[in-house]
């Protein structure tokens, strides 16, 4: 006598989940336990797992040769979110629990050894999975599917032993409104040139790099930025919520629409920021999603590590490549990007010597990489302050001004964006947007014959002109608005 049954799961595959049919056939022979199906060593464990809480919860063993199979068998399968189906179709196959409990229903939860179903990284992911497939899906409580806002069916199952009733309950998920205090740029007198590029670099989502000697504000000023970002929609709640569950961690200001801020250290390895591992999971990169990458430190970075940044700043994707496949990983992020402009830090500065030669500034601004420094839209030159600016901390420009200044230029761009959609893309589309008068274009093409820019730089730079026009509520971008953009792109660093 042999026994089948199988029951629907998923696995995730980058920032996604692949539905995955797991099949159990019991038969009689030598008592064993196989699981196959190009599966990691999660999934291997998962034997001894399931055997101890099936006895725990007051439910039998079978002692026959057990196959389980994870199909479609070409996918790479990785985790422990298996135990419970596999668990479960067991106990089916049996006839222990009636089978009318895995009509319809996705399966995801780890099985502890007393029985009890844990809640595995990625459950948004797998409920997005089955909901697609018209399925709902059964697991243990988790407060990410908060973001899913009520529009999965989601039931939860606290022990194996909840099988005997086949009855779940559905969770309805409620948000608590996150107490979540945003830093504020009135903490920082002065720069208001700074902060200028920094409202130019929210509304356009435009990279930024701030060059300056130690203690001049670099990293208070780019921490700041969160506070002037427009708040997330519903649909990008959702998608940055999936990046971090997968990563493990945590949703708590993404579920109160405050914007991705990411700060790495410099000593990120490639698959840190960029993702990698086993299970592959996502880099710093991914995680900022929607929001803000800022790299501190900028020529601290291995050089390699910095060129891999090169195809997510201009695609907005990471493509990893690995033997079973491609993965892809949405990184969609506003570069801020901070360093000194010399090993010593001190050189431009008015008050403190620079001890470096020309050749040592030139090596160490040379570890960024041309390439890199090509995909920056804006740099901007940060001066320290003086004693009595210092002193009058927590007097400058607020957030809430300079927020209030963005959702007016949201909302104009909005309105000439509907008005006039663009019918091209690029540089012919930009030109068409920026509508430039024969004398402005002119002065434009005539700059960038002068210094030599390439054609990614007069991207660029119209691309911050007709964000300042926005800015400005100028339906036609002036003289001044490419003036500053090629002002902003044009710098050179503390003028080296």
């Amino acid at each position: 006598m042999s026994a089948q049954c199988f029951v629907y799961s998923s696995t995730l595959r980058g920032v996604t989940a692949v539905p995955v049919k797991v099949e159990v056939a019991i038969s009689q022979g030598l008592p064993s336990f196989t699981i196959v199906g190009m599966t990691d060593a999660a999934i291997q464990e998962a034997r001894e797992r399931i055997r101890a809480a099936i006895k725990a919860a007051g439910f039998i063993m079978p002692a026959q040769k057990i196959v389980v199979n994870l199909a479609p068998g070409s996918v790479k399968k990785s985790g422990s979110g298996f135990d419970l189906p596999i668990a479960l179709a067991l106990l089916c196959a049996t006839g222990q629990v009636n089978a009318s409990v895995i009509d319809g229903v996705s399966f995801v939860g780890e099985l502890s050894l007393t029985g009890q179903v844990r809640a595995v990284p990625g459950m948004l992911a797998h409920a997005l999975a089955a909901k697609e497939l018209g399925l709902s899906v059964v697991g243990a409580y988790s407060e990410e599917l908060i973001a899913a806002r009520g529009s999965i069916d989601y039931r939860c199952i606290a022990s194996l032993g909840q099988l005997r009733g086949g009855e779940f309950e559905r969770i309805c998920f409620v948000q608590q409104k996150a107490q979540h205090k945003a830093l504020d740029y009135a903490d920082i007198a002065g720069h208001d040139y700074v902060k200028r590029a920094f409202q130019i670099a929210a509304l356009g989502s435009h990279g930024l790099l701030l060059m300056g000697p130690p203690g001049s504000g670099k990293t208070m000023l780019a921490s700041r930025m969160p506070s002037i970002l427009p708040q997330l929609t519903e649909d990008e709640i959702i998608e940055t919520c999936v990046i971090h569950s997968i990563a493990s961690e945590s949703i708590e200001q993404l579920l109160s629409g405050v914007r991705p801020f990411r700060a790495p250290h410099h000593s990120v390895t490639a698959a840190g920021l960029l993702g990698g591992g086993s299970p592959i999971r996502p880099g710093e990169a991914s995680l900022a999603h929607r929001g803000v990458l800022f790299l501190d430190e900028l020529a601290e970075f291995k050089p390699s590590i910095l060129q891999g940044l090169r195809q997510p700043m201009e695609s907005g994707i990471i493509t990893l490549a690995r033997a079973d496949g491609t993965v892809e990983f949405p990184a969609q992020f506003s570069l801020i990007a901070a360093t000194n402009p010399c090993p010593c830090g001190y050189f431009g500065d008015r008050e403190h010597p620079c001890t470096c030669s020309r050749t040592q500034m030139t090596r160490y601004l040379g570890r960024i990489g041309g390439p890199v420094m090509d995909r920056i839209d804006m740099r901007v030159d940060v001066a320290r302050l003086q004693s009595n600016e210092v002193l009058a901390s927590g007097k400058g420009t607020s957030s809430a001004q300079m927020k209030a200044e963005l959702d007016a230029a949201l909302e104009y761009r909005s309105w000439r964006l509907a008005t006039r959609p663009p019918n091209n893309s690029g540089v012919a589309g930009l030109l068409e947007q920026c509508r430039l008068s024969a004398e402005v274009l002119s002065f434009f093409e005539q700059t960038a014959k002068k210094h030599y820019m390439s054609g990614r730089a007069i991207n660029k730079v119209l691309a911050v002109a007709r964000t300042i026009s926005d800015l400005h509520q100028h339906d036609q971008t002036t003289k001044a608005d490419i003036s500053e953009a090629l002002g902003f792109r044009l710098s050179e660093g503390m003028s080296i």
